[in-house]
């Protein structure tokens, strides 16, 4: 397997399969794939947008 790049905020890894693969950032879920090229995979990484869970309610006398 060739080493992963990283395009916007994602992971481009080659499988041993010769297919390439989108993967988070910390290489634990598979977003989307199977690429047959390296391009097409970097292609949909640099538009894909990451998702942010929403803030903690914050909580005590402060609270607004």
């Amino acid at each position: 397997m060739s080493e992963a790049k990283s395009v916007n905020g994602f992971l481009i890894k080659k499988a041993e399969d010769g297919q390439w693969w989108i993967k988070n950032f910390g290489d634990t879920e598979t977003i989307t794939g199977p690429f047959a090229t390296e391009a097409s995979a970097i292609e949909v990484a640099s538009v894909l947008q990451l998702e942010h869970p929403a803030p903690a309610k914050r909580r005590g006398k402060d609270k607004t």
